[in-house]
């Protein structure tokens, strides 16, 4: 065979058409390997510290356990860690990962870490001879500020490659936990409102209903904005959302008829409950959950449906009130969305996940990632949707594949997959369904009624779960590369396995040379 020719570097002058052949036949058989290769660069060649962290054989920066400045020093650095990413939305079992990979870093690898809803404790064991050291750091608030997680996330890596004291991780953090946002509130507020407008066309509206959109929901985030600046609780700041959101679709109902006006006015409201609903931790509550983590996901389960509920108290005093002074109440179509304006659809899919990210103070190099996959979460549920399943199946397969998705390119900007998880499932959030379940319970059909509400959970439930799926496989499938040494000042050494020179010389079509 030629093949074999070439390997052996025999001097066999094959004709040419059995040359040729010879040459495809490589070609094809090495086809998958270089596929398979590169793949492995775009899964492994970056990794964000989400993934399985394996802690080094020995510490890389180990301190004088005796020492109880030294250790109550890094027992804090750990547990303000874990506050960032648990305040961001981070599951307990990834909370846990971190705080408890910073304390073994520096020595401390015996250690228990609880972490629920509000609180972070570590205990360290310093040997039979020394009294155990312990923390506690409680977490005052929830904020999604994506630069400063990608932030920390940088920081948790460097710590893992490099020799880092940790005083000088302890300055470095305080850098990211005070500096203001990387931009703007207005243009936050922009995002919120884009966000919205991208909603409302995924959702089959025009160019009013998607500029009144835009409108109400930048009136939401600066009213909720003074409210919250004056103490109001979020219960009550998601309630008067509700009115706003529901108050401009009661106007435009009213005024449709006289004015001969062909438009859905529903679709306002339905993108107003999707930017309420999109800063709750509803990922967080059911990845606690699938995880073994029930009190925290039970409270975050509970916050979510106490803001879900506050939600949609506020649409039914503005639907009530207009019902009262006789205004049109915004019809309900039970259509579900459909496969027709694709383009429109993928376009508005990824202008929503981009804009949610961007509301969410998220670095310029995720603001990509997430477009991509508010694209391919769209694009997932359109067309397994198409094919006969329901929204709650749709809806989770979408999730495991923005999950899965997340992961990877999350790895390649740098970036927690949290940001683009969270982000790529925005656009399949069901606020449609929410209205449609409280519009038929304001009209007695209470059947309907329930039956859309039950949908709605379902499909919250199943965005979640897919998520935390997608990044379970993703975890599992290619777990990053474990570094095989360490040094006190040395860069860790990755492995990796030479080539065959006789499988890319006979590509080449050319002689091995034999080795001296």
């Amino acid at each position: 065979m030629v093949i074999d020719a070439l390997a052996r570097g025999d001097d066999t002058n094959p004709p040419l058409d059995e040359e040729r052949r010879g040459r495809r036949r490589l070609r094809r058989a090495l086809r998958i390997p270089m596929a398979t290769n590169a793949i492995g660069r775009l899964v492994a060649d970056r990794q964000a510290t989400a993934d399985t962290i394996v802690a080094a054989p020995t510490p890389l920066q180990p301190i004088d356990l005796t020492d109880d400045a030294a250790v109550a020093e890094v027992l804090d650095l750990a547990v303000r860690v874990g506050e960032v990413v648990l305040a961001s939305g981070t599951s307990v079992g990834d909370t846990t990962t971190q705080v408890r990979f910073i304390a073994a870093t520096y020595g401390l690898s015996r250690c228990s870490v609880d972490v629920t809803y509000d609180a972070i404790t570590i205990w360290a064991d310093r040997g039979p001879q020394l009294p155990p050291a312990s923390t506690m750091r409680i977490v005052r608030y929830r904020a999604l500020d994506f630069t400063r997680l990608a932030a920390v996330d940088r920081l948790t890596r460097r710590i893992r490659n490099e020799v880092v004291a940790p005083d000088d991780a302890r300055a470095a953090l305080d850098v990211i936990t005070s500096a203001p946002h990387p931009y703007n509130r207005w243009v936050a507020t922009f995002g919120w409102s884009l966000m919205a407008a991208a909603i409302a066309a995924l959702l089959g509206a025009g160019v009013l209903v998607a500029t009144i959109s835009f409108a109400t929901t930048l009136a939401i985030d600066r009213v909720n904005r003074v409210l919250n600046r004056i103490g109001l609780p979020f219960f009550f700041q998601h309630m008067v959302g509700g009115v706003i959101a529901a108050t401009p679709a009661v106007g435009l109902a009213t005024l449709a008829g006289p004015l001969n006006i062909d438009v859905d006015p529903t679709l306002i409201i339905a993108a107003g409950i999707t930017v309420l609903l999109s800063g709750l931790q509803l990922v967080g509550s059911v990845q606690d959950a699938i995880t073994g983590a029930p009190i925290t996901a039970a409270a975050r389960m509970l916050e979510v449906v106490m803001m879900t509920g506050a939600i949609i108290a506020g649409i039914a005093v503005a639907l009530r009130i207009g019902y009262v002074v006789g205004a049109t109440i915004p019809p309900v179509y039970l259509d579900s969305r459909t496969i027709t304006d694709l383009p429109i659809k993928l376009l508005a899919g990824a202008v929503a996940a981009l804009a949610f990210a961007l509301a969410c103070y998220a670095e310029r190099r995720a603001l990509a990632a997430a477009a991509c996959s508010g694209a391919a979460g769209t694009i997932c549920f359109l067309v397994v949707q198409q094919t006969g399943f329901g929204p709650v199946v749709s809806s989770g397969v979408a999730a495991t594949l923005v999950g899965l998705a997340g992961g990877l390119m999350a790895r390649r900007a740098l970036t927690p997959p949290l940001v683009v998880a969270v982000a790529g499932i925005t656009p399949l959030l069901p606020g449609l369904k929410v209205y449609r379940g409280l519009y038929a319970v304001l009209y007695d059909e209470l059947l309907i009624g329930a039956n859309q509400l039950l949908a709605a959970i379902g499909v919250g439930c199943a965005l979640a779960a897919g998520v935390t799926l997608g990044e379970w496989v993703d975890r599992t499938a290619r777990r990053p590369r474990i570094l095989s040494r360490f040094g006190s000042l040395r860069r860790p050494i990755v492995r990796r396995r030479r080539a065959d020179r006789g499988f890319r010389a006979a590509l080449r079509g050319t002689r091995v040379r034999p080795r001296p």
